[in-house]
């Protein structure tokens, strides 16, 4: 059975559609309106393994908040739609990923259970404009609204980092490689991998 979604959320603040396909080879077409946010979502889809396309538009000109999170919250979405039961997954995965002086590491479970920790972003990266558009406080706010509306469970530490650039970018790799693994079907599971028959 394809693992596939398409969504389509429109709001007074943004429209996005977006479709995914968990066993994909990294093919990406995005176009978020936030220049940044492209960047990073098409990281997230190349290293992922996820064929993405995203096509979103939003009151940008007020600020890019309210159209990346809507995008986040439709990818994750997309994510646990596309998931279906999670039957043979391998579920549990990590990955830690250096860019130059930044290294990150995410630690997912896909559990059907939202859980999102993040920590170890050194102190006012929240307030650093990156691209012009994109606050380092977004990262964390993508992070928590994927985790929440896929239903998985993330920790993402920031391990080192000194460029802005450099530490959002590894961290949304870091999520991708993580995902790659923790999605993929293990060819020694039969069934869902839970001693409770359920995610």
């Amino acid at each position: 059975m394809a693992r596939t979604a398409t969504i389509v959320r429109e709001t007074s603040e943004s429209k996005v559609e977006l479709n995914l396909n968990l066993d994909g080879t990294g093919k990406t077409d995005i176009d978020t309106s936030v220049p940044f946010y492209n960047h990073m979502m098409t990281a997230l889809g190349k290293h992922s393994l996820i064929d993405l396309k995203i096509k979103a538009t939003g009151d940008t000109d007020i600020d890019a908040h309210h159209t990346v999170e809507d995008i986040a919250i439709v990818f994750g979405e997309a994510l646990k739609q596309a998931l279906g039961d999670k039957r043979g997954i391998r579920r549990f995965a990590d990955a830690t990923v250096p860019l130059d002086e930044a290294l990150a590491k995410a630690v997912v479970d896909i559990s059907g259970r939202p859980y999102c920790v993040c920590t170890g972003e050194p102190e006012g990266f929240e307030y650093c404009m990156i691209g012009g558009h994109f606050t380092g406080s977004l990262v964390r706010h993508v992070m928590e609204s994927i985790a929440m509306h896929a239903g998985i469970c993330l920790h993402l530490h920031v391990i080192s980092g000194r460029d802005p650039h450099h530490i959002a970018e590894a961290e949304f790799k870091a999520l991708a490689r993580a995902l790659r693994f923790a999605i993929e079907p293990d060819p020694r599971v039969d069934g869902i991998p839970s001693t409770k028959g359920a995610l």
